[in-house]
């Protein structure tokens, strides 16, 4: 029988039951790998405009970009659930906008639910969604896509005031029907504050321990972008120095002559070879 993929009632289902690994991938290598490491979920965060296109922050990540990337992982995945993040503008401007777009990524992408960022003012966002059948999954705390008005990655909710705010927008997003937030750079006591109060499961990333699982973003585990691992990443293997140092072998040994040796070399059977020469002599084609 097939395996089975995940879906967005699984996970919600998970709350309280369990840790929830979620990973980020971005093409068919990074999904694979992440689907065969064990991920319930993979999102194909918009943080690839920062990881693979070489940009400074996420808002110049668009539509385009995420469907392309997105296709790409959904190809690959067959067990984990694929949450695919909404770019900057792609629904902030009107809930029609929200939901023309969010319907792209499973219509056209092959995913099986959204991410936004956001609290209290997209709740008629998220409803319009659910009502078109579209899962949410949400995003408060440090929201990327805010970087501007914040002045920069700066965690979110140190200040008694600034928690409340975040407690009560994770109560307007698990009520309007999301079945899963995200909450970045935030205290622990606040995340813990709000997993204990809602009944859908957080997901932590750089939030503390009592989340009810944790995102991580594929380079990061893996130590494939050297500079922009924030303080509260594990870095679980270190690939950019071998990978590395096998490319600078590779490029040294074309330089020498070295490769491709006879065995990285096809020849042709000898009878062809000898009619290959003689016609090439009389200039036969």
């Amino acid at each position: 029988m097939p395996q089975k993929q995940r879906t967005a009632p699984d996970i919600l289902a998970r709350k309280g039951e369990g840790k929830i690994a979620v990973l980020t991938a971005y093409d068919y290598p990074t999904g694979m790998l992440a689907d065969e490491a064990g991920a319930d979920v993979i999102l194909v965060g918009d943080s690839l405009g920062m990881v693979c296109l070489g940009l400074p922050d996420t808002l110049g990540v668009t539509m385009a970009d995420m469907l392309h990337h997105t296709k790409a992982v959904c190809r690959a995945v067959k067990s984990a659930l694929v949450v695919a993040d909404m770019p900057f503008l792609s629904y902030q401007t009107s809930i029609s906008d929200a939901v023309a777009n969010a319907g792209r990524f499973l219509q056209e992408a092959g995913a099986r639910a959204v991410k936004l960022e956001g609290g209290a003012e997209f709740v008629p966002h998220i409803r319009a969604m659910l009502a078109a059948g579209i899962p949410v999954m949400g995003h408060i705390g440090l929201t990327p896509q805010q970087v501007a008005r914040f002045g920069g990655f700066k965690a979110q909710g140190k200040t008694a005031r600034a928690a409340r705010v975040l407690v009560a927008d994770a109560r307007a997003l698990a009520e309007a029907g999301c079945f899963a937030i995200v909450l970045e750079a935030v205290p622990a006591e606040v995340a813990a504050r709000i997993t204990a109060e809602i009944g859908i499961p957080t997901i932590g990333i750089g939030a503390g321990p009592d989340c009810d699982g944790q995102v991580l973003v594929f380079h990061d585990v893996l130590g494939l972008c050297p500079g922009l691992r924030p303080g509260f990443v594990k870095q679980y293997a270190d690939l950019w120095t071998p990978a590395r140092a096998a490319l600078a072998a590779y490029c040294a040994e074309v330089r020498s002559g070295a490769f491709p040796a006879e065995a990285n070399t096809r020849r042709m059977a000898p009878a062809e070879l000898a009619e290959f020469r003689a016609a090439s002599e009389y200039g036969d084609a």
